[in-house]
């Protein structure tokens, strides 16, 4: 005949369990077969982890660990530590931490610049500019060295990664300021021409504010004294 005796260990967590389990056990031949099992270890199933309701959610959490812990935190590990979540978790939404590393850099970008829905809201381009400094001294409190520094924490693929989605988040403010420019009811006329557009301007705009970005004593003044002698 076959007999089996199993003895659980009564604190082992309610609901499903994972397939490893450390057991040990010994078998007795003779007349029958007997077995004991002693279940030691008993582990859950990243089943019984909360899920993640939203990209927000991870997000979120990457930017307060870049914030207190630095670029080095950020992994998927750690995030999905922080979330209280299973890394499969993070998986499931981030395909691989270059991945969760550029929609970091993308969402840090967009809270830095979170423009106004109607570019109306700025009397003119002297007032938009003045604000995306206001905001990019703002930023350099809450993430220092957002620019200089996480080009020397990352692999290759995570900076491309990253870079592209800079770009799209870029592309958006260079829009809005075309717009607010379009509006400014100081522009002299005549100031954009085929050798000069308003896309160009912005370009060169865009690109001064990026190295302000850079400097930490990168005063506004300089760059509103341009636009006024350059477009007023």
């Amino acid at each position: 005949g076959f007999a089996a005796m199993a003895f659980l260990n009564p604190m082992r967590p309610k609901g499903p369990l994972s397939r490893r389990a450390a057991f040990s056990g010994h078998a007795l031949t003779g007349g029958g077969f007997f077995c004991m099992l002693n279940i030691v270890q008993l582990e859950r199933s990243p089943s019984m982890y909360p899920s993640v309701t939203s990209d927000k959610a991870i997000l979120q959490a990457s930017r307060t660990l870049l914030q207190e812990q630095g670029w080095t935190a950020l992994n998927i590990r750690s995030v999905a530590a922080a979330c209280g979540v299973s890394v499969g978790s993070i998986y499931n939404r981030f395909g691989s931490k270059s991945q969760l590393v550029a929609a970091t850099v993308e969402s840090i970008w967009q809270e830095i610049f979170c423009l106004p829905q109607d570019p109306g809201a700025f009397a003119d381009l002297l007032s938009c500019v003045a604000w995306l400094f206001q905001r990019l001294e703002e930023s350099r409190q809450t993430y220092p060295g957002f620019l200089s520094v996480h080009a020397l924490c990352f692999s290759q693929e995570e900076l491309d990664a990253g870079q592209r989605r800079m770009e799209r988040s870029w592309a958006h403010i260079k829009q809005f300021l075309l717009a607010v420019l379009a509006q400014d009811p100081q522009v002299r006329p005549g100031t954009f021409h085929e050798g000069f557009s308003a896309e160009d301007f912005v370009d060169l705009l865009f690109s001064l504010l990026l190295a302000a970005l850079l400097r930490k004593d990168a005063p506004c003044a300089p760059i509103l004294a341009l636009i006024r002698r350059t477009i007023y």
